[in-house]
């Protein structure tokens, strides 16, 4: 009976751990593990095992993150573990088309935590069991395109964030964002002082959204304050389109000049 009580605050309890079988994964796609259920040392009863993608995101006008859900899948109903028992779950999971890039060419992108969170309901418990595991989640062609393109054009990569929002007028599924921002080339860096690209992906289409942010002359010298003017533009992506192109003429529009401050 003392193990049984103990069980219910964790002591000797049901274990899970969650492995990953993709080394990578893109949006759209499915995402396949599976979960190793290992018994304690006391039959348990299950009430259910599930899967939840969750994505770190900034919290608009504060200084703090949460951590969302996107997409839940549940595994398994009303069971029982057995003391010492071994069960492997295995599991695939849809990665929505706006799921966050975290990685490109294997390369992490700084500032992404998107993962899996498996976790175990069990009757009668104090605190349930979890496992959590990052994901590595590489762009589509599509999304590889445009990174490259602005690659090529002399931005250079700086951070990645989520947002907790919407973008205005634009079609979105997720109630987050990613922005994937960049420093600007040497021939923009006097006037931008930043470039943010957010695809936005269904089944149908690509949309890139871009921001960027030009420096605001204040100064009857002509030299540039802190302040920031924020310019958007929204692309679909097409075939055969020469983005290096595309890109540096509608940086070229934002670049001139439209007032006295500018």
């Amino acid at each position: 009976m003392f193990q049984k009580v103990l069980a219910t605050f964790g002591a000797g309890g049901a274990r899970i751990d969650a492995r990953l079988l993709d080394a990578t994964a893109a949006p759209g796609r499915p995402l396949h593990g599976e979960i190793v259920l290992l018994g304690g040392e006391v039959d348990q009863e299950i009430k259910g095992l599930s899967v939840t993608l969750l994505a770190r995101v900034q919290v608009p006008g504060e200084d703090k993150t949460e951590d969302l859900p996107f997409g839940t899948q549940q595994l398994a109903g009303r069971e029982t573990i057995r003391a010492g028992g071994q069960v492997r779950v295995p599991f695939e999971v849809p990665l929505p088309w706006e799921t966050p890039v975290t990685s490109v060419y294997a390369k992490p992108l700084a500032g992404m935590a998107v993962g899996v969170r498996a976790e175990l309901d069990l009757a009668a418990a104090v605190s349930d069991p979890f496992d959590a595991d990052a994901v590595a989640i590489e762009p589509l062609p599509a999304q590889k395109r445009v990174l490259d393109a602005l690659s090529r054009t002399g931005f250079t990569f700086r951070e990645a964030i989520l947002e907790q929002g919407r973008i205005d007028g634009a079609q979105q599924q997720l109630p987050f964002f990613q922005e994937i921002r960049f420093a600007p080339s040497p021939r923009f860096a006097s006037i931008f002082s930043q470039v943010a690209v957010t695809f936005l992906t269904s089944a149908e289409r690509t949309d890139v959204v871009l921001e960027v942010t030009k420096r605001v002359r204040v100064s009857k010298t002509g030299g540039f304050g802190g302040r920031g003017q924020d310019f958007l533009g929204k692309f679909t992506m097409k075939p055969d389109v020469n983005w290096e192109k595309q890109l540096e003429d509608w940086f070229d529009q934002v670049a001139r000049p439209r007032g006295i401050f500018d």
